[in-house]
């Protein structure tokens, strides 16, 4: 099977439904940030320590997200009636106790931070903010289910204390913003 088509040699897509449009659609650009955010997540995945119990949950739950990720990208690029993903009504529960968790082992916020300090940080940074776009893309996107913007808002909680998260468990100082 040959990877390319030229189907879209002329800035259009197909979707599910074989409905052409234009990559520049709305729909296009809410799957496609949420297929960068996943590489995001993958590139993320790949700079967290692989030893130690807080590293493999970690590792663990970076994955559950991109496997997640990919449904919902996928979801995002089918239009058929009554195709509506579903996020699982758990994934922003869990995000929050994982955020929760993380949170009561970090020192109290005193001033905004900047990203940077070691990669593991700065990649949760730079995909907390890719989830950010991704989530404004998404909501332009007609009959989304609210509950998808819901996880994807959450998403980028859990990866701003993750940041911080792996800073503590990296022994990283929070870079302070002084204005």
């Amino acid at each position: 099977m040959k990877i390319y088509t030229r189907t879209g040699d002329q800035g259009q897509t197909g979707l599910y439904s074989g409905r052409r449009i234009s990559k520049a659609d709305p729909r296009v650009e809410a799957y496609g940030t949420v297929d960068e955010l996943n590489a995001c997540l993958g590139l993320l995945r790949d700079h967290i320590a692989s030893e130690g119990t807080d590293y493999t949950r970690i590792r663990a739950e970076v994955l559950q997200q991109q496997q997640l990720l990919f449904a919902l990208g996928a979801a995002l690029a089918d239009d058929r009636e009554g195709q509506a993903y579903e996020v699982p009504p758990e994934a922003a529960t869990q995000l929050e106790t994982a955020i929760d968790r993380m949170d009561t082992a970090l020192p109290k916020m005193t001033h905004f931070i900047l990203p940077g300090g070691s990669k593991a940080v700065s990649f949760a940074h730079l995909a907390r903010t890719v989830c950010r776009r991704a989530e404004r893309r998404t909501v332009e996107v007609d009959a989304v289910d609210p509950a998808v913007i819901v996880y994807l808002n959450r998403l980028s909680d859990y990866l701003f204390v993750l940041s911080r998260y792996l800073g503590k468990l990296g022994d990283v100082e929070e870079i302070k913003w002084v204005s």
